[in-house]
Parts: C-alpha cells; sequence; structure tokens
C-alpha cells in the first residue's frame, strides 16, 4: 500500500521570515509538501496556474500584487482553495484578508507566531487544521443561478416577524454582506449573526459588515436590547442568543456541534423566543451547526431558510438542515435578501 498523497501547498508571502518558519512547519508535520513560494501577488497568480497546488496560503500585504488582486485572479483564472493569513488582529488589518474572502478565499486564518512563542504550536495545529479541510473544498467558477423556491413547502407565520437569525461557517462573510446589503436600511427587526471564524477576527468581521452594507453592525453583548434595523454579531468564545423580551442573551456554556458561538444555540434561542414569528436562515459552511437549530425554528412555527448548492461554498450545513426537512426554502443570497423583506413587510401569510 502507498503512502497517503501530501497536500501539496503553494505559500505566497513576501516575509522571508515567515516563509521559512512556514516551509520548516508545514514540512515538519508529515502531511504537507511546499510546492512554491511565491514572493508578491503576481508571482502566487502564476505559480497557481502552473503548479496546480490543492491549496494557497496567501498574505494580504504583498508588493506587485497584493493577496486581494492575486486571490481575485487566481479565482478568475484556475479556482483552487485559498486561506489567508493575517499578522494582526486589529481591525484595521482585518479588513484586506476580508475583502479576499470576498472574492473568493474561503477563510482567514492568524499567521504563525515565532518558533520561540509559547503559542506556536496552537497555532500550528489550528493552522494545519484549516489547510486540511480547506484543501478538500471543491472551488470551481459558476454564474449564481436564481432561487428557487422548494416545491410544496411554504412557511407559515402566526404574526409579523420580529427577528432575523444569520447563521454561516465556510464562505459566509460575503454572503452575509450580501445579504444585509440587499436587506436597505429601513428593517422593522432586529438581525442576529452568528459567524464561524478564527479568534481575533471577529471585530474586523463586524467593522467590514457596517462599512460594507451602511447597516449599524456591533458586537452583541449580554442583556442589550436588540433594536430594530440593527445587526449583532456573535462574540468570540460565547454563545449568542435573545430572549422574549428582545434582549440579547450571552453564554459560556460549552460548545456545541464544536462551535461556541453555534449557529444552533442561536436558532434555538429564536425559536424559544419569538416562536413563529422568528426568521432563521442557514449559509454555506462546512458541518452539521445550524441544521438541528433549523428544524428547531421550523418546529415551533417560524420561517427557515437555506442557502441554495449553486451559490454555497460549501454545502454541509444547508445539506445536513435538509436532511432533517428542516428547510421550508432553498435560495440564492440575492433572493434571501428578498425575501425577507418581503417576510418583515407582511403580518401575515395567507393559511
Amino acid at each position: 500500500m502507498s503512502a497517503q498523497a501530501k497536500i501539496r501547498v503553494l505559500l505566497a508571502e513576501d516575509s522571508p521570515s515567515q516563509r521559512e518558519v512556514l516551509a520548516w512547519a508545514l514540512g515538519q508535520s508529515g502531511e504537507f509538501e511546499v510546492v512554491g513560494r511565491a514572493v508578491n501577488g503576481a508571482e502566487a497568480v502564476e505559480m497557481a496556474a502552473t503548479l496546480r497546488p490543492d491549496i494557497v496560503l496567501m498574505d494580504c500585504h504583498m508588493p506587485v500584487l497584493d493577496g486581494i488582486g492575486a486571490t481575485r485572479e487566481i479565482m478568475r483564472r484556475c479556482p483552487v482553495p485559498i486561506l489567508v493569513a493575517s499578522a494582526s488582529f486589529e481591525p484595521t488589518d482585518v479588513h484586506p484578508g476580508l475583502e479576499a474572502v470576498r472574492q473568493g478565499a474561503l477563510a482567514i486564518v492568524p499567521k504563525l507566531p515565532g518558533v520561540d512563542s509559547a503559542d506556536f504550536d496552537a497555532v500550528a495545529r489550528e493552522l494545519f487544521l484549516s489547510l486540511r479541510l480547506m484543501s478538500e473544498v471543491k472551488v470551481v467558477r459558476r454564474v449564481p443561478p436564481r432561487g428557487r423556491r422548494e416545491p410544496g413547502i411554504r412557511a407559515e407565520v402566526a404574526g409579523r416577524v420580529r427577528m432575523v437569525a444569520l447563521g454561516a461557517s465556510t464562505g459566509g462573510p460575503p454572503v452575509i454582506l450580501e445579504i444585509l446589503r440587499g436587506l436597505g436600511p429601513n428593517l422593522s427587526a432586529p438581525v442576529l449573526v452568528v459567524q464561524h471564524m478564527a479568534n481575533g477576527f471577529t471585530g474586523g468581521f463586524a467593522s467590514w459588515l457596517a462599512r460594507g452594507s451602511g447597516l449599524p453592525v456591533e458586537i452583541a453583548g449580554d442583556a442589550v436590547l436588540a433594536l430594530p434595523g440593527h445587526v449583532y454579531v456573535g462574540p468570540e468564545g460565547r454563545h449568542l442568543g435573545i430572549d422574549r423580551h428582545g434582549r440579547l442573551a450571552l453564554s459560556d456554556g460549552p460548545p456545541e456541534n464544536g462551535f461556541r458561538p453555534s449557529v444552533s444555540h442561536l436558532f434555538h434561542a429564536a425559536a424559544l423566543a419569538f416562536g413563529p414569528c422568528a426568521l432563521a436562515v442557514l449559509l454555506t459552511g462546512m458541518g452539521e451547526d445550524g441544521a438541528e437549530g433549523l428544524a428547531h425554528v421550523a418546529r415551533c412555527g417560524g420561517i427557515t431558510v437555506a442557502q441554495d448548492k449553486e451559490t454555497s461554498v460549501v454545502f454541509g450545513m444547508p445539506a445536513a438542515a435538509l436532511r432533517l426537512g428542516a428547510a421550508q426554502r432553498l435560495l440564492a443570497p440575492a433572493d434571501i435578501a428578498q425575501f425577507i423583506q418581503t417576510q418583515l413587510a407582511r403580518k401575515s401569510l395567507p393559511t
């Protein structure tokens, strides 16, 4: 039996020291092979086309062509999974990474610290896990189709929608931004968001959403009254919920489906607090987090939507919801925004 093939990684990094640390760490792991080392974005584009790596680990701040432009060109010319590495947790450094995600990168990960750092082994393990999982994602250029309604399924609600919950993982940031942009400024309900994301980047994500959507977006705080037209992002390391009085509820409870914050936790809270007046949307992502929570919203009479396969970077979470019969509709992001607007504008749906 032949040995398992190694995962072929292209490094795009202008810092010689960071390139060396990354190459050494990946080599020591035994499961990765560094097939190329690009020192700028233009080299990364050319190497991705000629070497056809399994995954690219991309720095954002590079000469000649930055990581955003390189990601855009790679996804246009020769689509391959891309992880964006950031050296800083400051929001000003996170924004370029999120723009790269918007251009097709799968996620943002922290750069490796120095080998003498106490955090080196833990950060390296997380990086290896991300590379391993994301290298298996099939990325292709697609023209997003029009959203469609699942035949024979329709939502019924006894009262006006009073809150909207969005949950996502891999590929989620640009989809959430597109939905928020489509909703516009005159929302009659609060929007709660849980996005699986590496620690340290959530604050920048909220700021990025605010800049891109024009809506007031903030990290959720415990016992804060959720206001109509405002967007609340689940904080790092704490579950996000809401009570029947419309106040946010943060929890330090154990991870659910391996995550904290968990999408399912948010959906369960929305179902318990608002029942038929809750609208929950499960977006692209790896795994099953959110599926059971979406089913709970449906059981309580709420409205449930999942992103369709054609526009999902990873169809894992929406597919899990479909297997449970939890998604009343499958829609593309642009149609999700329109659907939410429609539900917020009506007091009830026909029976």
